[in-house]
Protein backbone atom coordinates (compact mmCIF):
# COMPACT_ATOMS: atom_id res chain seq x y z
CA UNK A 1 0.00 0.00 0.00
CA UNK A 2 1.61 3.26 -0.85
CA UNK A 3 1.59 6.16 1.66
CA UNK A 4 0.73 9.65 0.55
CA UNK A 5 1.60 12.96 1.96
CA UNK A 6 1.62 17.25 1.80
CA UNK A 7 3.92 19.47 2.15
CA UNK A 8 3.12 23.21 2.59
CA UNK A 9 5.75 25.84 3.05
CA UNK A 10 4.75 29.45 4.07
CA UNK A 11 7.42 32.45 5.29
CA UNK A 12 6.25 34.44 7.90
CA UNK A 13 7.39 37.81 9.39
CA UNK A 14 7.84 36.59 12.77
CA UNK A 15 10.49 34.89 14.66
CA UNK A 16 10.34 30.99 15.25
CA UNK A 17 9.76 31.27 18.70
CA UNK A 18 6.71 33.43 18.27
CA UNK A 19 5.60 30.78 15.44
CA UNK A 20 6.26 27.94 18.09
CA UNK A 21 4.07 29.71 20.59
CA UNK A 22 1.30 30.45 18.06
CA UNK A 23 1.20 26.49 17.60
CA UNK A 24 2.00 25.43 20.76
CA UNK A 25 -0.53 27.57 22.76
CA UNK A 26 -3.98 26.46 23.77
CA UNK A 27 -5.46 29.24 23.71
CA UNK A 28 -3.73 31.49 20.61
CA UNK A 29 -3.72 28.65 18.54
CA UNK A 30 -8.05 28.29 19.51
CA UNK A 31 -7.70 31.67 17.75
CA UNK A 32 -6.54 31.02 14.22
CA UNK A 33 -7.35 27.58 13.99
CA UNK A 34 -10.69 26.83 15.33
CA UNK A 35 -8.85 23.93 18.04
CA UNK A 36 -7.29 24.36 21.05
CA UNK A 37 -3.92 22.30 20.59
CA UNK A 38 -2.98 20.75 24.25
CA UNK A 39 -0.22 19.24 25.42
CA UNK A 40 3.12 19.72 27.94
CA UNK A 41 4.92 19.39 24.36
CA UNK A 42 7.23 16.91 26.01
CA UNK A 43 8.43 13.56 23.57
CA UNK A 44 6.05 10.79 24.60
CA UNK A 45 3.45 13.06 25.45
CA UNK A 46 -0.19 13.11 24.53
CA UNK A 47 -1.59 16.10 22.42
CA UNK A 48 -4.97 16.72 21.38
CA UNK A 49 -7.10 19.27 18.79
CA UNK A 50 -9.42 20.00 21.20
CA UNK A 51 -12.98 22.30 20.01
CA UNK A 52 -12.96 25.81 21.08
CA UNK A 53 -16.33 25.57 21.96
CA UNK A 54 -15.39 24.27 25.92
CA UNK A 55 -16.84 21.16 25.28
CA UNK A 56 -13.60 19.28 25.68
CA UNK A 57 -13.82 17.40 22.55
CA UNK A 58 -10.95 16.58 20.68
CA UNK A 59 -10.92 15.95 16.82
CA UNK A 60 -7.95 15.09 17.08
CA UNK A 61 -5.43 13.35 19.19
CA UNK A 62 -1.44 11.54 19.14
CA UNK A 63 1.59 12.00 20.29
CA UNK A 64 4.51 14.36 20.32
CA UNK A 65 7.18 12.43 19.07
CA UNK A 66 10.05 15.49 18.37
CA UNK A 67 9.65 18.98 20.35
CA UNK A 68 13.14 20.68 19.47
CA UNK A 69 11.94 23.98 20.50
CA UNK A 70 11.78 26.26 18.71
CA UNK A 71 13.06 24.69 15.64
CA UNK A 72 11.16 21.22 15.12
CA UNK A 73 7.81 19.63 16.44
CA UNK A 74 6.44 16.13 14.89
CA UNK A 75 3.29 14.83 16.35
CA UNK A 76 1.43 12.17 15.10
CA UNK A 77 -2.63 12.21 14.27
CA UNK A 78 -5.85 10.45 14.73
CA UNK A 79 -8.92 10.37 15.24
CA UNK A 80 -10.15 9.71 18.58
CA UNK A 81 -12.48 6.55 17.45
CA UNK A 82 -9.38 4.35 17.25
CA UNK A 83 -6.51 3.69 14.85
CA UNK A 84 -6.25 2.79 11.44
CA UNK A 85 -4.96 0.38 9.74
CA UNK A 86 -2.17 2.58 8.03
CA UNK A 87 -1.37 3.04 11.49
CA UNK A 88 -1.41 7.70 12.59
CA UNK A 89 -0.31 9.98 10.22
CA UNK A 90 2.50 12.31 11.37
CA UNK A 91 3.21 16.17 11.02
CA UNK A 92 6.01 17.62 10.90
CA UNK A 93 6.67 21.37 11.45
CA UNK A 94 10.02 22.76 10.66
CA UNK A 95 10.86 26.28 11.40
CA UNK A 96 14.05 27.79 9.98
CA UNK A 97 15.02 31.85 10.93
CA UNK A 98 16.14 34.35 8.48
CA UNK A 99 16.79 37.95 8.85
CA UNK A 100 13.30 39.38 9.71
CA UNK A 101 11.65 35.76 8.62
CA UNK A 102 10.40 32.12 9.26
CA UNK A 103 9.83 29.69 7.34
CA UNK A 104 7.71 27.36 8.17
CA UNK A 105 7.62 23.96 6.60
CA UNK A 106 4.47 21.46 7.57
CA UNK A 107 4.79 18.04 6.23
CA UNK A 108 1.68 15.51 6.42
CA UNK A 109 2.97 12.05 5.75
CA UNK A 110 1.26 8.44 6.05
CA UNK A 111 -2.55 9.85 5.10
CA UNK A 112 -4.17 6.70 3.76
CA UNK A 113 -5.46 7.97 0.12
CA UNK A 114 -5.46 10.89 -2.04
CA UNK A 115 -8.65 12.08 -0.85
CA UNK A 116 -7.15 12.08 2.50
CA UNK A 117 -3.85 13.56 0.87
CA UNK A 118 -6.53 16.31 -0.70
CA UNK A 119 -8.47 16.84 2.48
CA UNK A 120 -4.86 17.58 4.15
CA UNK A 121 -4.01 20.02 1.44
CA UNK A 122 -7.18 22.17 1.33
CA UNK A 123 -7.20 22.17 5.70
CA UNK A 124 -3.13 23.04 5.88
CA UNK A 125 -3.83 25.91 3.31
CA UNK A 126 -6.43 27.25 5.16
CA UNK A 127 -4.81 26.68 8.41
CA UNK A 128 -1.21 28.51 7.48
CA UNK A 129 -2.90 30.96 5.81
CA UNK A 130 -5.16 32.54 8.91
CA UNK A 131 -1.88 31.87 11.03
CA UNK A 132 -0.04 34.22 8.95
CA UNK A 133 -2.77 36.39 9.07
CA UNK A 134 -3.02 36.41 12.58
CA UNK A 135 1.01 36.86 13.34
CA UNK A 136 1.49 39.58 10.82
CA UNK A 137 -1.88 41.14 12.10
CA UNK A 138 -2.80 40.19 15.56
CA UNK A 139 -6.30 39.14 14.02
CA UNK A 140 -7.43 36.02 12.33
CA UNK A 141 -9.05 36.00 9.07
CA UNK A 142 -12.40 37.51 9.61
CA UNK A 143 -14.07 34.29 8.20
CA UNK A 144 -13.08 30.83 9.27
CA UNK A 145 -11.57 29.94 5.36
CA UNK A 146 -11.62 26.22 6.44
CA UNK A 147 -15.53 26.54 5.26
CA UNK A 148 -14.94 27.97 1.75
CA UNK A 149 -16.65 25.87 -0.16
Amino acid sequence: MTAFSHRSIVYLRATPERVWHALTNADESGLYWGHRNVSTWLPGAPWEHQRTDDSGIADVIGTVEVSDRPHRLVTTWAGPEGRRAEGPSRVSFDLRHWHDLTRLTVTHENLADEDERTDAERGWSAVLSNLKTYLETGHPLPQQPWLMP
